[in-house]
């Protein structure tokens, strides 16, 4: 959730430093990403209090945006330096291969959260429907849709993208789109600048319904023929790419990082405050009943389907604070000495390196979150047992991200091979 200085983002500018210079890694992406990744886990924990009081609820944006803005600037780093040392190609070739990657982790992860959560139902330990509540019904009672070749086919092709299992999806989509944002932006910004915010506009269902045009997002379930009853990909795509290019201009340097200035603070931070009796905190603890009226007036321009704009500009005032808070290259966020220091600093460490293993984190915190939930629903909803299982899922999400990262080292090669 922070601009990057991009003058230090590409493999070429980091072949171009003298070999003697000190370098401080900026540790602000890894952190916030993996900020992102512990909320995402307390999210989709199904009746975790915790869940009323993340972020999310202060504002418009969530940790979905961290996590898709974090994701751009990420590839901006990986796939960006392929590009310019490999060339289009090439470049290309490596997306490619990591859409392989992320379309098995989606697959993978629906058929194992799917076996589980039959498991826990057929278990007949508590009253409650878990595959039901994902809306299942099609994969276990439906079964002329399950049993049509062509609804399997759905499935293996991104037309039937179950509840909950959108965000890979939607990755995956955008990740097709960088080789041409490459192009696009190699000629001009002003091009990039103006097929994204196209693709986004004509992601817009309240607009183009508006205008009587295509909108653009693709079928959740194919076999409903009705448009008027057919659900959309819950994360449009088409929408959110404006998000993970954003990230993805800044680390590559096309998009100056902004100035560190008081009055650019003051209006981002105003922002963001002014954003909180609008939000979900605003109407619940507060009781503001005009803004719960104006959210229903107002819901395409918050939709987060769509990525409504006041999404976009509430989040980009917040990663901004943020960035300023967080000091140059994240300086504010590391250690200091004594006691209280290295304690932090252990904890830090962890932040940073489950922020680094974001794709393993993320897909073992879709699955650990539906076990959680029904964890609590067998130990109840006491405020020392939710806590205790929120620990329980945080940690499989550390030893996910390590384990991760010594699978990386590839520890059974020789040194000098790896």
């Amino acid at each position: 959730m922070t601009f990057a200085d991009p003058t230090h983002t590409t493999a070429a500018s980091a072949a171009a430093a003298p070999a003697s210079a000190a370098r401080v890694r900026d540790i602000r992406l890894d952190f916030f990403r993996g900020i992102a990744m512990f909320i995402i886990l307390f999210a989709h924990t199904p009746g975790n209090f915790l869940t009323s009081w993340i972020p999310a609820r202060f504002g418009f944006s969530d940790a979905t945006e961290i996590f898709v803005f974090c994701s751009g600037m990420a590839s901006a780093i990986a796939f960006g330096a392929t590009f310019d040392r490999a060339g289009w190609a090439l470049g290309t070739a490596r997306v490619v291969y990591r859409i392989w990657q992320v379309y098995w982790a989606h697959i993978g992860l629906f058929f194992a959260t799917a076996a589980m959560l039959a498991f826990l139902t057929d278990l007949e330990i508590t009253t409650r429907n878990y595959w039901g509540q994902m809306n299942l019904w099609m994969l276990f009672v439906e079964g002329e849709h399950w049993e049509n070749p062509n609804i399997m086919f759905s499935f293996m092709t991104l037309q039937w993208v179950p509840n909950l299992f959108d965000i890979l999806p939607m990755y995956m989509v955008i990740l097709a789109m960088m080789p041409i944002v490459i192009v696009l932006g190699r000629t001009h910004f002003a091009l990039l600048a103006t097929a994204s915010l196209t693709l986004w506009f004509f992601g817009q269902r309240a607009f183009m319904e508006n205008l009587g045009l295509p909108y653009l997002n693709f079928t959740a379930e194919p076999w409903v023929g009705d448009d008027e009853w057919q659900r959309r990909w819950f994360l449009n795509p088409f929408g959110w790419q404006l998000v993970f290019f954003t990230g993805f201009a800044f680390m590559r340097g096309w998009i100056p990082k902004p100035p560190v200035s008081p009055l650019l603070f003051g209006i981002a931070a105003f922002i963001v405050l002014a954003n909180v009796p609008l939000s979900n905190i605003g109407v619940r603890e507060f009781g503001f009943d005009w803004a719960r009226e104006w959210r229903i007036d107002n819901r395409q321009w918050i939709s987060k389907t769509d990525f409504g704009l006041l999404r976009y500009v509430q989040f980009l005032a917040l990663a901004y604070v943020c960035w300023v808070l967080a000091g140059d290259k994240g300086n504010r966020i590391r250690a200091g000495a004594g006691a209280l220091g290295r304690a932090w600093n252990v904890v830090l460490q962890i932040i940073l390196k489950v922020g680094q293993q974001s794709l393993a984190v993320f897909v073992v915190s879709i699955f650990v979150a539906r076990f959680n939930g029904f964890a609590m629903d067998m130990l109840g909803r006491d405020t020392g047992t939710v806590l205790a299982v929120n620990a329980f899922g945080c940690g499989c999400l550390i030893l996910t991200a390590y384990l991760a990262g010594w699978f990386k080292t590839v520890p059974w090669k020789p040194k000098g091979a790896r």
